[in-house]
């Protein structure tokens, strides 16, 4: 594929994931940080989110098959994961925590659980979507281009 229709599919499918809801307007800040001395920026950040956000949803689903939940535990975990979520701006997986954290504050166990498989679900979405966003990138330099920059997020 050429270069222009490449940087064309990146703006098509980035666009797409604004307008779908799994990115907001911290994405695209995130994304002007980037420059020629730091060209993996965003990769970076967003490794880390999903590293951490790995770690966070497996100690979720530990606390949550506990005999006695402790609440205050799990609503500490989704606040963490709502932190850093909203750092990258992935709204959907934003939004999922909100829901869950009232559930916490409720101390409904089987609300929670669902809540958490909600989360996961919507963490797994953007994950996939910014895999195939980063591939897109390497696809458009490896052919020589620049990565181009929506400017309306």
């Amino acid at each position: 594929m050429e270069v222009g229709q490449l940087q064309r599919s990146f703006l098509e499918y980035t666009s797409a994931l604004f307008r779908e809801g799994f990115l907001d307007g911290q994405f695209g800040q995130l994304q002007l940080l980037q420059d020629e001395s730091n060209p993996d920026f965003v990769v970076e950040v967003v490794s880390l989110f999903f590293e951490d956000s790995q770690r966070i949803l497996t100690d979720l689903t530990t606390a949550l098959d506990q005999k006695n939940v402790d609440f205050k535990k799990i609503d500490a975990h989704v606040h963490q994961l709502k932190g850093s979520s909203s750092s990258i701006g992935a709204q959907r997986v934003r939004n999922a925590c909100i829901a869950f954290r009232n559930f916490c504050e409720e101390k409904k166990v089987e609300a929670c659980v669902r809540c958490l498989q909600q989360v996961n679900q919507e963490y797994l979405l953007v994950k996939t979507k910014l895999e195939a966003l980063f591939r897109l990138e390497q696809q458009i330099v490896a052919a020589g281009g620049v990565i181009p920059v929506l400017n309306d997020f």
